[in-house]
């Protein structure tokens, strides 16, 4: 491709509404543009990137034994109305109704149509086990869509559903697709994690997410330093830390003894001024559990997970309760809650279960219990692992630390087991000529996401550096002087070499100067560079520079496209 053709308009400003590396880099190297909200237009280069993830996402999930297929963005009401989901999908599903006022919405994920696809296709157990996927863009109405397309509303999904007879079969379709992620993954040359993961409105029990590791990313993933666990924050479990294993010396109760907190209700407040540490305090949170309020207990220097919170309690819904609410069930107003004489459910953290001679909440504005004892004082109905993991925490698979890394999700795996199949009569007769329920799974691959995350992990301040197996082109053939006949020629000669070797170049024939060049190679991140200037043109050679590490070579000119070839199958390698 020359590049004079190619529609690729390059900024050098960074644009003010570009929060992340990914899309400034992306905007700036003219590769996306800005619709609405959340919703962007690929140019050229950008959409060359999509193409590559998706073909290697193609050829590993048909490797794995999945079939191509295409659903139907629009879907009905009533799909959603038999699963249950669209009174729980929340306002992220695009609902709308057509001209004859039936009810539909634009698909953010396709477990419904392709459930309905296969349960009035599939009879017999020996038509199983099948898995269908799909490349197709999806819609969720994010509420405040950011970052690129990092968090679009609009995007790009690769999603596959398995169905199998039985758990086994349904285990063997799982880890199928985890070792396929894997493949894909590292084929696109991203650092990544399999990490394990809350299943969130998709549902099921168990889950994995893809993290590829970037300084830049949104999601918390936790790891151990001695074994192979790894799971994201929401869903870190905890044996507890160093401390919790060292025997206290036992000391001697002292008694409960409410005390005036004028005005103190944050927990640094509350401790600054009755001169104690943030551990000895007991935060009770009053939770809205679907449509009953719950009290959590959790340590003063520790945060609550909603989501552990959520799935202890087998809930749909779990958010904070309005202050209103946290005032009619305590009697005091946000700050001053405690668990002395609450008439509602109380659940605590493991960690309370070890606390003594501690202060909480006494329920009456401006004061607050000291000398609090769990178990003699209040009564708590459950101790649960409800708080986040953090630094000097246990891994609790074999007890070695847990680590912090930053990371962004590129892929989820699900298994979905009964939850679709059995609220809408996915079923099959098996062997025995017995009517059984279909057990699922569900994969997705986030398109853009992957080239956006791709960007975060790999870049410097001259652009970003694309992996090979997902760059655009793969060679930026830079003649230094457009008009220098010789320079033309031994261009033209060597864009020729290249293409018949199959190596995707892009030839800067415009008329610009040196340094434009040179920027927008660096700017679009194709991996290799070749610079083609007279004076080593006099030496017999060519510079080429390899954009990942900086290195130059001056190599000869008749050798230089055998160089190249060879780098990049290396590169290509499966």
């Amino acid at each position: 491709m020359r590049l004079s053709r190619l529609h690729a308009p390059t900024l050098r400003e960074v644009p003010s509404d570009a929060e992340v590396v990914s899309h400034q880099l992306m905007l700036r190297a003219g590769m996306i543009r800005r619709v609405a909200a959340g919703v962007y237009s690929y140019l050229p280069l950008g959409l060359r990137v999509i193409r590559k993830i998706e073909n290697i996402i193609r050829e590993e999930m048909n490797r794995a034994g999945a079939q191509e297929l295409l659903l139907p963005a629009v879907q009905p009401a009533e799909l959603w109305k038999e699963s249950g989901r669209w009174e729980e999908y929340g306002k992220e599903l695009l609902r709308f109704t057509d001209r004859n006022d039936r009810e539909f919405c634009i698909g953010p994920t396709h477990e419904e149509v392709i459930t309905a696809l296969v349960r009035d296709e599939i009879r017999s157990y020996r038509q199983l086990p099948v898995n269908l996927y799909q490349i197709q863009t999806k819609f969720r109405d994010e509420i405040r869509p950011r970052f690129g397309l990092m968090r679009g509303r609009e995007f790009i999904m690769k999603d596959a559903y398995s169905f199998d007879a039985d758990q086994e079969g349904a285990n063997r379709s799982y880890e199928a697709m985890r070792e396929a992620y894997s493949r894909i993954f590292t084929r696109c040359g991203l650092d990544f994690r399999a990490v394990e993961a809350d299943t969130g409105a998709i549902g099921g029990r168990f889950s994995h997410e893809f993290m590829v590791l970037a300084d830049t990313g949104e999601d918390v993933v936790v790891s151990c330093s001695q074994c192979d666990y790894a799971a994201n924050l929401e869903k870190a479990e905890i044996q507890g830390t160093e401390e919790d294993s060292v025997e206290a010396p036992e000391a001697a109760p002292r008694p409960l003894e409410k005390v005036s907190t004028p005005g103190m209700k944050t927990v640094e407040q509350v401790t600054n001024f009755l001169g104690i540490t943030p551990d000895r305090l007991v935060k009770t949170l009053i939770y809205q559990v679907d449509d009953s309020p719950v009290a959590v207990l959790v340590r003063g220097d520790h945060d609550a997970n909603e989501v552990k919170i959520r799935n202890s309690l087998d809930a749909a819904q779990v958010e904070l309760a309005d202050p209103k609410v946290t005032e009619r069930v305590t009697g005091a107003p946000v700050g001053f809650a405690g668990p002395v004489g609450l008439k509602i459910p109380v659940i605590a953290d493991t960690a309370v279960a070890r606390m003594s001679d501690c202060v909480v909440g006494a329920n009456e504005t401006d004061f607050h219990w000291t000398g609090a004892d769990p178990e003699r004082d209040f009564h708590v109905t459950r101790y649960l692992d409800l708080r986040n993991a953090r630094q000097g925490d246990l891994c609790p698979r074999c007890g070695g630390e847990l680590q912090f890394h930053r990371g962004i999700e590129v892929g989820h795996v699900f298994k979905l087991g009964t939850k679709y199949s059995k609220s809408m009569g996915g079923v099959f007769l098996d062997a025995d000529g017995a009517e059984k329920l279909m057990i699922m799974g569900c994969y997705g691959i986030g398109v853009g996401r992957t080239a956006a995350a791709a960007i975060e992990q790999n870049h410097d301040e001259g652009g970003i550096i694309w992996p090979v197996p997902i760059a655009p082109f793969h060679v930026y053939l830079l003649p230094i002087h457009p008009k220098d006949t010789e320079v033309v020629q031994a261009s033209e000669n060597l864009y020729r070499d290249l293409t018949a070797l199959g190596i995707e170049t892009l030839l800067d024939d415009r008329d610009e100067r040196p340094g434009v060049k040179f920027k927008d190679a660096d700017l679009t991140g194709v991996p290799i560079r070749v610079t083609v200037g007279p004076k080593n043109l006099k030496a017999g050679v060519l510079e080429v520079r390899f954009r990942k590490t900086g290195d130059t070579e001056l190599v000869p000119v008749s050798e230089t496209a055998a160089l190249i070839s060879d780098r990049l199958s290396e590169a290509l390698k499966v």
